[in-house]
């Protein structure tokens, strides 16, 4: 893990070094580490919620631990199987223990979308978004506005993502810290992953994540690294990422998963194939005995021909269940993204042309492709002319601005 001095996390956070002396004494910095009579911070960590007001903190210039707020009107049905952190293999078996009501409905649902079934997805959630729950119309926002890009059903997703996206003006639930913070990671959420704006009044992720569950929270992580990957901090996502690892108190399968693939794509960013496939192999261990197979459809066309390289020579049916996940996700994505964005994501390459291209735009020579990915030169060189040809476009510089790159 990279880290940085406190003086310069202050400089970054807009605080005093002595107070991220005092956050880190605290234990408000997950991963810090005391050097002497200081403390480094690491590369990408995000700065903790400004809790000094709170009576139950403690005051300033104390350096004890603050006593843990009382969490009042939390939402527990907030994608409680995301938050699980149940030993993989065991999905199910937690989604179908929890007691009858919101809870275990949600649960279902959030297994039915991770699982790649869509559809039974968006049927089981669809009702909830008429919940009393407030935990559970938010977990109902989310997974029938991505759901639905998989059905094609795109003006569903449309009206799900404005009602994920509405809730930070009005917090579904009442308007305590935890209900906004639920309300603001929903929102992050729907639109980090469709690489859309985030709306206006969002909180700044800092603030928000110390009021999540453990689980979410580690989630939350996850969308922040996404963020920073967008954003070509490639280097911070990726601390970010370790630092969420380092600081996990249980293991919550499906967000590691997340992190660990964001952690695939900022390593393929800087071309550190070798530690990028050790993550990949890592979140595959943990999705594979329960069939989590959906975020390794969804990050297709970030991981940079990893897929290709580590999943499809030894495991080949379940790699073209992973395909077809991605061919039907990121057709409703697009329709979605594009014109919500201006960009022109490419929706007419396969995906192993989707693959070479984004490697090619990044430099790789064809021979560096063809060994990474376990094909041929000539297979290489055919998919890149093939694609240049679909695009319209000359040369492989041209080819960044039809991809996720």
């Amino acid at each position: 893990m990279e880290f940085i001095s406190a003086a310069e996390a202050a400089r970054r956070w807009h605080v005093t070094p002595r107070a991220v002396q005092l956050m880190c004494a605290q234990g408000r910095v997950p991963g810090a580490e005391r050097v002497g009579r200081a403390w480094r911070v690491p590369e990408g960590a995000v700065k903790p919620a400004d809790l000094r007001r709170s009576r139950n903190e403690a005051a300033p210039g104390d350096e004890r631990p603050p006593i843990p707020r009382r969490r009042q009107g939390s939402c527990d049905t907030l994608m409680p199987l995301m938050n699980a952190p149940f030993a993989p293999g065991h999905a199910r078996e937690y989604a179908e223990s929890l007691p009858e009501g919101p809870r275990r409905e949600v649960a279902l649902a959030e297994l039915a979308y991770f699982t790649g079934d869509a559809a039974r997805a968006a049927a089981l959630a669809r009702p909830l978004l008429a919940s009393e729950d407030a935990g559970a119309r938010l977990s109902a926002c989310l997974i029938c506005a991505y759901a639905s890009l998989a059905l094609d059903r795109i003006n569903d997703a449309r009206s799900a993502l404005a009602r994920a996206r509405a809730g930070v003006e009005k917090p579904i639930g009442g308007f305590s810290p935890e209900a906004a913070a639920a309300a603001s990671f929903v929102a992050r959420t729907a639109s980090v992953l469709l690489h859309i704006p985030e709306p206006e009044g969002l909180p700044p992720a800092g603030e928000a994540m110390p009021l999540l569950p453990p689980g979410l929270r580690l989630f939350a992580c996850y969308v922040q690294a996404h963020r920073l990957y967008l954003e070509g901090e490639h280097q911070t996502s990726l601390g970010l990422v370790l630092g969420a690892f380092a600081m996990q108190e249980d293991s919550c399968p499906i967000p590691a998963i997340y992190l660990h693939l964001v952690a695939v794509m900022d390593l393929m960013a800087r071309r550190r194939a070798d530690e990028a496939r050790a993550h990949l192999l890592a979140a595959w261990e943990l999705a594979r005995p329960d069939g989590l197979i959906e975020p390794l459809g969804e990050h297709h066309g970030l991981l940079g021909g990893m897929l290709e390289a580590a999943i499809k020579p030894a495991w080949p049916d379940d790699f073209r269940r992973i395909i077809d996940i991605t061919y039907r996700f990121s057709a409703g994505w697009r329709r979605v993204h594009n014109p919500a964005t201006g960009d022109d994501v490419a929706d007419n390459l396969t995906t192993t042309e989707f693959a070479t291209c984004m490697l090619a735009a990044r430099g790789w020579s064809n021979a560096e492709i063809a060994a990474h990915m376990g094909i041929s030169v000539n297979r290489v060189k055919e998919c890149i002319s093939k694609s240049l040809k679909k695009l319209g476009v000359s040369s492989r510089k041209e080819l960044g601005r039809f991809l996720l790159s």
